[in-house]
């Protein structure tokens, strides 16, 4: 099937409906295609771009509203402080000056106690906002600190190759991984190996963690099976569970219902730097491109917008679809879309799956932007 940019209304005609401005939409430069992009991310890009993400660029400890009814998020920002405060000490690597990739070496025995920090708690309790607080507590210049997912590091791996990788970042003070998936015992092993590398360069770890397929529940990731896969580094994490609901839905409206392919398209044409696109071309695309390449697939996309939204055929497009969900939410990318509301995207068979927390995290982060773009609309 060839990839297409969304048209529900004809090449050449002139809809009846204007904007608000009076501009027919229809008339304006046409709007980008996600479709239409196969970005190549070069190994430097990866390295630099190991921070947290735009959404996350000006959270703090202070910014965590902890909920009153869960104590456990406040002791976690507590515990979180004093484990960032404890990172100022000196981390002296090749003479006190790092290079691109680390040729330095750092200290040959790692410090004495824990030395990584795992939050343990379901989808939306903040433990991303947690962890890019941590990066940003750590006193230490930024180019010493790296946050990524466990996506971005296992790329890192096959892009600069392991010596490289350990290279590189043994003369960071604080690696930081997000959404620390298990699902791949080969990635588990390769990671928890490259782990052990920098813990015993003296490199802290903080970490989140993704469920392990049939792990049903309370839809969260179990802290006794993150220690027990990351083996002989389970003595150097501290466990910290963060209870609570998903934020992004505590007190607020219903996610807003699906627009028309009218609406969709003529929104896209009014959005500067907006992208158009049919859904299901889009999950054909995605199969395309390498995830680790989402984030460039929406570089300079100002908003997504989808016509004829259907729920996913199977697990590997499901699977693809939130990857790009968490690149779309990590850099603010509203999302409009037509067709099914996005809590349909799943099958109850994948919702009751081992997947499970993966495909209500989507779901949470696919709302959260479609009432960002709701305004977009109105607009």
């Amino acid at each position: 099937m060839t990839c297409s940019v969304a048209r529900p209304l004809e090449w050449g005609t002139v809809s009846s409906s204007t904007t608000a401005s009076g501009i027919d939409p229809i008339a304006e430069a046409a709007p980008l295609s996600l479709c239409a992009r196969e970005p190549h991310v070069p190994a430097d890009r990866l390295v630099a771009e190991m921070v947290p993400p735009p959404r996350f660029d000006s959270v703090r400890f202070s910014t965590y509203i902890p909920d009153p009814n869960q104590p456990s998020q406040t002791e976690a920002v507590h515990v979180l402080e004093g484990f960032a405060a404890g990172l100022g000490g000196a981390h002296a690597v090749g003479g006190g000056k790092r290079k691109l990739f680390g040729f330095g070496k750092g200290p040959k025995k790692a410090p004495v106690g824990p030395r990584g920090v795992y939050l343990d708690g379901g989808y939306g309790v903040g433990k991303t906002h947690l962890l890019a607080s941590l990066w940003h507590a750590t006193p230490a210049e930024p180019a010493l600190k790296a946050f990524g997912t466990f996506v971005e590091l296992t790329n890192l791996v096959g892009a600069l190759g392991f010596q490289k990788t350990v290279q590189t970042l043994s003369g960071h003070r604080l690696l930081c991984i997000d959404e620390f998936e298990l699902d791949d015992p080969g990635d588990t092993v390769l990671v928890s190996t490259l782990l052990g590398k920098l813990v015993d360069a003296g490199v802290a770890l903080a970490a989140t963690s993704n469920t392990l397929p049939g792990k049903l529940g309370e839809g969260r990731f179990a802290a006794a099976d993150f220690l027990r896969e990351i083996q002989g580094l389970s003595a150097r994490f501290r466990p910290l569970r963060i209870d609570g609901e998903d934020y992004r839905h505590r007190g607020l409206p219903e996610a807003p219902a699906p627009f028309s392919d009218e609406q969709v398209t003529k929104t896209a044409y009014a959005t500067a730097g907006a992208s158009l696109d049919d859904f299901p071309h889009l999950l054909d695309h995605l199969a395309r491109v390498h995830p680790s390449r989402y984030g460039a697939l929406t570089d300079g996309v100002a908003a997504v917008c989808l016509t004829d939204v259907q729920p996913v055929p199977d697990q590997s497009t499901a699977l693809r679809l939130v990857v790009l969900a968490d690149r779309l939410y990590d850099r603010e990318v509203p999302v409009l879309a037509s067709g099914m509301p996005f809590d349909k995207l799943f099958s109850e068979e994948m919702l009751n799956g081992g997947y499970r927390k993966k495909y209500f995290r989507a779901i949470s982060r696919l709302t959260a932007l479609a009432r960002d773009a709701k305004g977009l609309v109105e607009a």
